[in-house]
């Protein structure tokens, strides 16, 4: 049976990562964790966890689990963000994929939970991601935000059952502050590609976001917490052109 390092990095996640540590015993041979210097007690519950615990300063997402990954004993990386673990089912389909032996990129379903809701529907599900590679073969892009693998053509990506449970926001508030954050990332990202086309989309996609997340993908279904998903969805859009828009006007003659 091939064997499998998980990777995540951390900062300041006392209240999470236990979850995310404890789904992955029994499935993961090794656990690396690279912590960006927590002053919480991030660092010691992982260490009770049996993870090897190594700390540098932050160098962005992409960078950072790169760094992680180089740390692994295995080739075949298993990547976790701290407010994520995995659903039984998932645990029992790695298992699986381990014992039939793993070959390429495989993904997975997130079910992502805004609020103490579990969304179903709209744009927050399935939220394929791909977490289950050959570190050899792959390696995580380094954009500023909303990092993904950057998969040659070729390699073969396998779905796997189960779904990696994301207890993203506790509250509104701090939900509010990560788009307005993010949203910065992606429009300074946009604005040095020199994306166009920042006042027509700033118009048209918020309105297209809500549309697609509540009506075309269900989003309705999921409720309250549904209607605010995909609500303030569009509102990241919104913020993300309206802060391109900005940026270009403002650019240095």
């Amino acid at each position: 049976m091939q064997k499998i390092s998980a990777v995540i990095i951390t900062f300041n996640e006392e209240k999470k990562i236990s979850a995310c540590l404890s789904s992955l015993q029994g499935v993961a041979d090794e656990i690396i964790v690279l912590d960006a210097f927590s002053n919480d007690k991030t660092p010691d519950i992982c260490k009770q966890y049996g993870a090897k615990l190594y700390q540098q300063n932050w160098r962005g997402y992409g960078p950072q689990k790169n760094d992680a990954t180089e740390k692994a004993a295995n080739d075949y990386i298993l990547s976790l963000d701290a407010d994520e673990s995995l659903s039984p089912d998932l645990q029992r389909s790695i298992l699986a994929a381990k014992k039939n032996g793993l070959s390429g990129v495989y993904q997975m379903n997130r079910l992502n939970n805004f609020y103490g809701y579990d969304l179903h529907h709209g744009n927050a599900y399935p939220d394929r991601m791909k977490r289950l590679y050959d570190r050899r073969l792959v390696k995580w892009s380094l954009r500023p935000v909303h990092e993904t693998l950057d998969i040659a053509e070729g390699i073969k990506i396998t779905q796997l059952k189960g779904d990696l449970l994301h207890r993203s926001k506790d509250t509104l508030e701090e939900h509010i502050a990560g788009i307005n954050k993010y949203s910065s990332m992606g429009a300074r990202a946009y604005f040095e590609k020199g994306k166009k086309g920042a006042a027509f989309k700033m118009v048209f996609s918020p309105a297209f976001t809500f549309i697609k997340g509540y009506i075309l993908r269900c989003g309705f279904l999921d409720g309250y917490a549904g209607f605010m998903m995909a609500k303030i969805n569009a509102h990241e859009v919104f913020l993300k052109y309206s802060k391109l828009l900005l940026l270009q006007k403002h650019k240095p003659r």
